[in-house]
């Protein structure tokens, strides 16, 4: 009876070694039927024709017929078309467009800002609103910025007609420089020097005229600026209903703390065309 409790420890030791004996046996085979049964089955061999199509460049064979697999589109840059436009062009689309327009299209996004201050477009907006004569000059600041400077002194020159046809003498006070070397050279061509002999020499102007100088009527044509730092000076022809002919006009301008001030007015009576005979 003592040796009783060793045999059931012996033979319990025995069943647990053949258990372990029977499941290492059997796990290298099961883990290998669920390899085999988790690979899908190509009997009909789709996945080599897949991979061969892959291999082609996305061409499969159908039917005895090759065809393309389809493909998808290039990325878009979301350039829009005027962005995608050589420099050329764009600015020779953009010269048939005004400075106000110019300006405001500077102001959509950062590509059409740089097409719009390109200096190359406001040399030709130059050019169309104002002269071509100009054209071998290099401004300092870029072609927009003397764009800018001409714009202002063209308008500073038709307020000074605008004071002559209302025959405001204190406006034209105001207008002119202050200096005892300002000019000023009437049609009849008398030379004024000083400011207060060209300030009388315009009360004389206006009260010739009807109502105080007011109602005098004339056209300018062919008006052309040249800006420097800060002198300017314009040339235009002036037809004026009660003198005999046109005029050649030149006035000149300075700056004084910010602003424009005429310096120099002169108009002179444009020679006959016709032909002379210099010799009686």
């Amino acid at each position: 009876m003592d040796g009783f409790p060793a045999l059931i420890a012996a033979g319990a030791t025995a069943v647990c070694c053949l258990v372990c004996a029977i499941w290492a046996f059997r796990s290298p085979s099961s883990s290998s039927s669920k390899k085999h049964l988790s690979a899908p089955p190509h009997c009909c061999g789709c996945r080599a024709k897949i991979t061969a199509a892959s291999a082609n460049g996305g061409e499969m064979a159908v039917g005895g017929e090759t065809k393309k697999a389809p493909t998808t589109a290039p990325p878009t840059t979301g350039a829009s078309m005027m962005e995608q436009l050589v420099p050329e062009i764009t600015t020779h689309a953009l010269s048939y467009l005004d400075c106000i327009s110019l300006c405001r299209l500077s102001m959509t996004n950062s590509a059409m800002r740089r097409a719009a201050n390109d200096d190359g477009a406001w040399k030709a907006l130059y050019r169309k609103d104002f002269t071509a004569e100009q054209d071998n000059i290099t401004p300092p600041n870029g072609w927009k910025a003397y764009y800018a400077a001409t714009k202002a002194i063209i308008n500073v020159n038709a307020e000074f007609y605008n004071i002559i046809r209302e025959g405001s003498l204190p406006a034209m006070s105001h207008f002119w420089l202050n200096a005892d070397y300002v000019k000023c050279i009437h049609g009849t061509g008398e030379l004024f020097t000083g400011y207060n002999a060209v300030m009388d020499s315009w009360g004389l102007l206006f009260n010739w005229g009807q109502d105080g100088g007011q109602g005098t009527d004339f056209q300018l044509r062919d008006v052309k600026a040249r800006v420097l730092a800060d002198v300017a000076w314009v040339n235009m022809k002036m037809h004026v209903d009660v003198d005999p002919g046109p005029f050649h006009v030149t006035n000149v301008y300075e700056v004084r703390n910010g602003r424009w001030y005429m310096v120099h007015h002169h108009r002179s009576l444009m020679a006959d065309l016709a032909p002379h005979n210099l010799f009686g």
